[in-house]
Order: C-alpha cells, then sequence, then structure tokens
C-alpha cells in the first residue's frame, strides 16, 4: 500500500535522511522506532508531502506522491496525527474531528466517520463541547488521532502517539490503537520507545543517524547487540 524507496531528504543544508526504504502493506501495522532526532518525524513529514525529498520516492496504492502537496495526500486516503497533536486550538472537540470529513468528502458518510471516531475514543465523546486549551496532552493526543481517523483513510501515519503521556493514559490510547488497528486499517507508526511498539505490529524498522538499519521481527531485533544499544537507548 505504501512504499517508500531511497529517500534522500535536507532540511537546509543538513543531510537528515540516507536512502531510507520501508514498506506497509494493507491492513498491516508498522512501527518505525529510533532515538530522538534519528530521522523518525522526518520520514513521515516527507511521506505527507511536508518536506520534499532530494532523491528516492513515495508510492501510496501504486501512485506517486512525493511532491504532492499535504491536502492532496490526505484526499488519497492518508491521515496524519503529528507529534504535537496540531489540533486546532480554537475548535471545539466535536468541530476538530468534523471538519476532517471536509478534509476528504467521499467514501462513507460523514456522520458515520464522526460516530466510529467517538466509539474508538469513547472519552472524547464527554468533552466534545471543550476547546484545545482545555484538553490534557493525552486527550490532545486522543483527539489528533480521532480526527485523522474521521478522514476514512486506508493508512495512518501517528508520529510518537505516546510521547509525554501519563502512565494513566496511556491504556486509552493503547486501546483506541487496537481498535483501529482491527477495523483493517494500516497504521505507520513512528516511535521512540519500543516498549511501546503495540503487539500487532507486523514489522519494525530501526532508523539511527537517518538510515535504516534494521528491518524485520521486533523479537529478531532484541538478539542483535548493536541493536539492542540503540532500541533500549531510544526507551
Amino acid at each position: 500500500m505504501l512504499t517508500v524507496d531511497a529517500l534522500d531528504v535536507f532540511i537546509q543544508a543538513s543531510h537528515i535522511l540516507r536512502s531510507v526504504s520501508l514498506d506497509v502493506g494493507p491492513r498491516e501495522v508498522v512501527c518505525l522506532v529510533g532515538r530522538n532526532g534519528a530521522g523518525k518525524t522526518t520520514t513521515l513529514r516527507t511521506i505527507m508531502g511536508y518536506l520534499r525529498p532530494h532523491a528516492g520516492r513515495v508510492e501510496f496504492r501504486g501512485q506517486p506522491i512525493h511532491g504532492r502537496r499535504t491536502h492532496e495526500i490526505a484526499q488519497l486516503g492518508v491521515g496524519w496525527a503529528p507529534e504535537d497533536s496540531g489540533i486546532f486550538a480554537d475548535l471545539t472537540v466535536a468541530e476538530n474531528i468534523e471538519i476532517a470529513t471536509w478534509t476528504r468528502s467521499g467514501g462513507r458518510p460523514a456522520a458515520e466517520r464522526i460516530a466510529l471516531a467517538y466509539r474508538v475514543f469513547p472519552m472524547l465523546r464527554r468533552y466534545a463541547a471543550r476547546k484545545g486549551p482545555e484538553l490534557s496532552g493525552g486527550e490532545r493526543k486522543m483527539l489528533s488521532i480521532a480526527r485523522a481517523l474521521a478522514l476514512d483513510p486506508e493508512m495512518l501515519l501517528l508520529d510518537e502517539p505516546f510521547e509525554g503521556l501519563s502512565p494513566a493514559i496511556i491504556p486509552a490510547v493503547s486501546a483506541g490503537i487496537a481498535a483501529i488497528t482491527e477495523l483493517g486499517h494500516s497504521i505507520l507508526i513512528a516511535e521512540s520507545n519500543i516498549h511501546h511498539v503495540p503487539e500487532s505490529t507486523r514489522r519494525l524498522y530501526v532508523i539511527e543517524r537517518g538510515t535504516i538499519v534494521f528491518a524485520g521481527a521486533a523479537q529478531d531485533a532484541w538478539r542483535d547487540p548493536s541493536l539492542t544499544r540503540i532500541i533500549g537507548s531510544a526507551a
């Protein structure tokens, strides 16, 4: 479904990604794990069109999307939940979720998509009239993912969905991601803590200094001492 092939990305004069390649298949959960600054967010932002690669390609459902505008990529069916949540502070929870149905107007009816977002994160229904500044960090994370889900995407990109969350809220976010997985969406998660990688993850990529240094099953990564130093320090 998603193919990232030999991406090279520069930010100003800094060479951030070096020949990064990964794949996410239909109904598959894939995690990109690495330390802070390793290139995880840059990879997802490049897929989503916020950054243009110097070299390489990104394809979604067989279509090249590198170089396309972010809203065009969203309209193709890629939902995005950024690390900072990116919710609209002046809008209520209900309005933040509803706005995704305007971005991609095709597919299932808007009311059905909104209902699904609340079903996956039922806590948000209680806060439907609250605005962004009235939410906790965990609630903003859930809202960001719920808004991406209301787009009715085939794939979701989740950047550090557990970053900075209190232990009390992590189970609710985990349950929501598990529910999305059961719905059959493909998911690519960028994660700095190996212990937050969902059990449903089919494949794990480890990125270090902008380079993919491992691709395979999570249990195989733990068997490699050189990788253990990376993913252990990332946790």
